[in-house]
C-alpha cells in the first residue's frame, strides 16, 4: 500500500540508491522519478510472499536449477524508477554481468530475472498496469501476481471479482497470461515439477 510520496522534486535512480536508507521501517520505490514509501509486507501478505519463497527455494535445490532467491533486490526499470518486488528469481549465470549487483543488490538486465512475484495489497493498479509494462518491456520471463483478496479490477481477474493467481510469460517479447483459482494446480514455466494449487498460495501454507 502506498503510504507517502516521501519528496516533491523529481529524482533518479542514482540519487535514489544514494538516498535509500540502510535501515528503514518502510521499503521505498522510485515511480517516475517520485520516491514511494511502501510498508513491508506483513500478515497474510508477508506469509504468502513468504510461502511462495520457501516452495521455489525447495525446488531449486531439489532439481538443481541454477538460480537463486535474493533476500532483497531492487529492479532499475529507467532512469526515474526502481521496483523491489515481494519475490524474485535470478539466473547465476547472468548475476556476474549486472554491475550494480554487488554493491547495490540491484539488477538492470532483464535477462537476470527468472521470475518475479508482487502479492497484491490495495496499490493494485501498480501490480496490473504499472509493473506489468515494465516488467514486459525489460524482458523479465515470468511474472505472477497474487491477488488473494482479488481486490484487482474487474477487467484484469473478472467478475465476479474474486482471488486470483496470474501467471504472464513472455512471449516473442509480449505477455501472455494464465489465471489460476481455488483449487486448480498452477501452471509455472519457471518450475514445471511445482505441485501447488492457487488455493494453497492464497493461504501461504
Amino acid at each position: 500500500m502506498i503510504l507517502s510520496l516521501l519528496k516533491t522534486n523529481l529524482v533518479n535512480f542514482d540519487e535514489f540508491i544514494h538516498w535509500y536508507p540502510e535501515s528503514s521501517e518502510n521499503r521505498y520505490e522510485l515511480h517516475d522519478g517520485v520516491i514511494i514509501s511502501m510498508p513491508k509486507p506483513r500478515g497474510k501478505h508477508s506469509q504468502i510472499a513468504g510461502f511462495s519463497m520457501n516452495e521455489l527455494s525447495f525446488e531449486i535445490r531439489r532439481l538443481g536449477l541454477p538460480y537463486f532467491i535474493p533476500k532483497e533486490c531492487l529492479i532499475k526499470a529507467d532512469d526515474l524508477s526502481g521496483y523491489e518486488p515481494d519475490v524474485i528469481v535470478l539466473k547465476k549465470e547472468f548475476i556476474k554481468n549486472e554491475p550494480r549487483w554487488e554493491k547495490e543488490s540491484t539488477i538492470i538486465f532483464g535477462q537476470s530475472i527468472q521470475l518475479v512475484i508482487e502479492v497484491v495489497s490495495s496499490n493494485w493498479s501498480d501490480d496490473y498496469a504499472l509493473k506489468l509494462d515494465v516488467y514486459e518491456s525489460i524482458g523479465i520471463a515470468e511474472y505472477w501476481i497474487i491477488d488473494y483478496l482479488g481486490l484487482g479490477g474487474r477487467k484484469f481477474i473478472g467478475s465476479p471479482k474474486q482471488p486470483t493467481l496470474t501467471i504472464y510469460n513472455l512471449v516473442n517479447g509480449e505477455y501472455q497470461s494464465i489465471q489460476f483459482r481455488g483449487n486448480e494446480l498452477i501452471n509455472s514455466k519457471s518450475f514445471p515439477e511445482l505441485k501447488l494449487t492457487a488455493e494453497d498460495i492464497f493461504k501461504g501454507e
